[in-house]
């Protein structure tokens, strides 16, 4: 099997391009730690440096943490090939196995004496240390990537790596060629053996089918029960992408979604991996959790919306049947009680109102799994509950709407012109609380 189509070519090579900010030249030379900040965000990685042994681009490892842990390098003795770097190899390939991509990026490794950070997320304004540190993660595109430990001739046409850890990969098709997306998913289906090591759920976030006019995403592979999702804007109130003026109908995936600031939000914001329980059979499976482009594009807005207008405004957003708005409403959730204006919160709460206990359940559940403190969560199952977690300042309150009018009103009785309530605005500035009623 031939490690790609030449006409893949041209659109492998327009991805590279807007990503790296240059034309993603295969000779150009590689990222080291001294090469300066490329135009587009992404170093162009080589694939000769892909560690087929433990799913890494060892070249951009060893070169953010000698960039940013120069210490933890030479304590755990990295700089040097030898037994000491393969046990730290091995333990990382242990701990995405274990615990995900997501994970590992987000909180590191212990390895002997050493905490080793994989991953710097966004730094909060004004904290010029964490900006540095932010500013040393090595975003990377590895084009024709051979993967296979057997099959040494199999490749993929893209694959993002960050910090050396592999985050995205990519089968590209052009209809020109009369190849289109569902030739990319099949690619996926038949020809990519979930069993190679880049191909074991959860270690790498998403595997992503591409042509010229439609995205498909899978965050698990699986052969035949390869599940495909579309990440497409729609168009005329149906599927697909609306006609581009300026480019590709799907260049938003690379220009918009996976620049450098949109996958540290997704990183940060979006992606889990969580536990769902059968409700037939009683047993529980590992999801990995990567949103759809309508759960991120109206959550983006929400946020921005907020951020601009403040509290008192109110909106409506419609989702048809099956599109996520449980997801949709935890990101939402989590991220409106860390908004911030001029470093104040601008919610102090956010209330989760449904019509109906089986909702009130699965929200509940939902939001708790995105929860990275659980503490910040709070179930109201009796009014008496939503009263003391109203008064105490739980974060995310989820109950129903059968008890929120009664405690609303003792609430209001007992501190008026305490609470502000968003689309509600009282007289005197106080507690803000975010009030979102889902009915379905």
């Amino acid at each position: 099997m031939p490690t790609s189509d030449t006409s893949e070519r041209g659109l492998e090579s327009l991805i590279v391009a807007a990503l790296t900010g240059y034309g993603g030249d295969p000779a150009r030379p590689r990222g080291d730690a001294q090469e300066p900040e490329p135009p587009g965000g992404y170093l162009l990685g080589d694939p000769r440096d892909y560690d087929r042994d433990h799913a890494v681009d060892l070249v951009q490892l060893l070169a953010f943490l000698q960039a940013t842990q120069p210490r933890v390098v030479e304590q755990l003795g990295l700089a040097a090939e030898g037994p000491k770097r393969q046990q730290f190899l091995g333990r990382l390939q242990g701990e995405v196995a274990k615990r995900g991509i997501v994970d590992v990026l987000r909180k590191g490794v212990r390895h002997g004496p050493a905490s080793v950070d994989l991953f710097y997320g966004t730094p909060s304004p004004e904290n010029a240390e964490a900006a540095g540190r932010f500013a040393g993660n090595r975003f990377a595109v590895t084009r024709q990537l051979r993967y296979s430990q057997d099959e040494t001739k199999l490749a993929l046409d893209l694959v993002l790596f960050v910090n050396g850890l592999p985050v995205a990969t990519f089968e590209l098709k052009n209809r020109l060629t009369k190849q289109t997306v569902d030739d990319a998913v099949q690619q996926y289906v038949r020809d990519r053996d979930a069993h190679e090591l880049l191909f074991q759920f959860p270690r790498c976030l998403v595997h992503f089918a591409v042509d010229d006019q439609e995205v498909r995403f899978c965050t698990r592979l699986a052969g035949k029960q390869s599940w495909f999702l579309p990440f497409n804007k729609g168009w005329n109130d149906g599927a697909g992408n609306p006609p581009n003026p300026d480019g590709l109908k799907t260049d938003y995936l690379w220009r918009e979604v996976l620049t450098r600031t949109g996958l540290t939000d997704i990183l940060e914001n979006y992606a889990q991996l969580v536990e769902v329980k059968d409700e037939r059979t009683g047993r529980k499976r590992a999801e990995l959790i990567f949103p759809r482009y309508q759960q991120l594009d109206v959550v983006r807005k929400l946020l921005a919306a907020a951020r601009a207008h403040g509290v008192g405004r109110r909106y409506l957003v419609q989702h048809s049947a099956g599109s996520g708005k449980s997801n949709s409403i935890a990101w939402l959730a989590h991220q409106l009680v860390g908004l911030e204006a001029a470093s104040t919160p601008v919610f102090d709460s956010v209330i989760v109102v449904t019509d109906r206990r089986i909702l009130d359940r699965q929200i509940r559940d939902t939001v708790k799994q995105f929860a990275q403190v659980a503490a910040t969560v709070g179930h109201a199952e009796h009014s008496g509950d939503l009263r003391r977690f109203l008064a105490g300042g739980k974060k995310i309150i989820i109950t129903t709407v059968q008890k929120f009018p009664v405690v609303l009103e003792e609430i209001g009785d007992e501190h008026r012109g305490g609470l502000r309530f968003g689309p509600r605005r009282r007289a005197k500035p106080g507690c803000q609380v975010a009030c979102a009623i889902i009915r379905r």
